[in-house]
C-alpha cells in the first residue's frame, strides 16, 4: 500500500521550523542534508546557501514522514500565505489532538478552534507561525 507524506518548502528557515515540529511530535530526524553536502564540480553551491537544508525528514507515527527543504534563492521565494493545501493529522485521542493542536498553533493564526465538529469528530484548523496550514482531527468512531 502506498503512503502519502507531505513535503513543505521554506524560505531559509526549514531547520528552525523542523526543530519546532520535532518539539511537538517528538522523534529524531531520519534525514538532514545541507546544500553544502551536495556541492560538486557539476553542482555549484553559493556560499550563502551552503548551510541551508536541501532535504529534511521527521518520522511521525508508524509510517509517515513530514519532509521539507529550503528553496534556493535562484528559484525565488515561497508564498508563505498561500492557501492551496493543508497538512491533516489524524490522531488516536482527544488528548493527543489537544497536545498537537496547542503545540503547533503557538504563534500562529487559528482558523477553527479545536472542538467537537458538526460531522462528529474532534477537529481544529490553523496556520502555524511558519505559514504552514494544519488540520488536527480525532474521530471517536474509528
Amino acid at each position: 500500500m502506498a503512503t502519502i507524506n507531505p513535503h513543505v518548502n521554506f524560505n531559509g528557515n526549514a531547520e528552525e521550523a523542523f526543530n519546532f515540529y520535532k518539539s511537538v511530535f517528538g522523534g529524531e530526524f531520519s534525514r538532514l542534508v545541507r546544500f553544502s553536502q551536495m556541492a560538486s564540480s557539476d553542482f555549484a553551491v553559493d556560499e550563502k546557501e551552503a548551510n541551508k537544508i536541501m532535504h529534511i525528514a521527521l518520522p511521525i507515527g508508524k509510517s509517515n514522514e513530514l519532509m521539507g527543504n529550503d528553496v534556493p534563492s535562484f528559484m525565488g521565494t515561497v508564498n508563505e500565505q498561500e492557501n492551496r493545501s493543508k497538512i491533516a493529522v489524524i490522531v488516536e485521542s482527544k488528548e493527543e489532538a489537544d497536545s498537537i493542536y496547542h503545540g503547533l498553533s503557538v504563534g500562529g493564526a487559528i482558523e477553527m478552534p479545536i472542538s467537537d465538529s458538526p460531522w462528529g469528530s474532534y477537529f481544529g484548523m490553523f496556520r502555524d507561525k511558519y505559514g504552514i496550514e494544519w488540520m488536527i482531527e480525532f474521530n471517536p468512531s474509528n
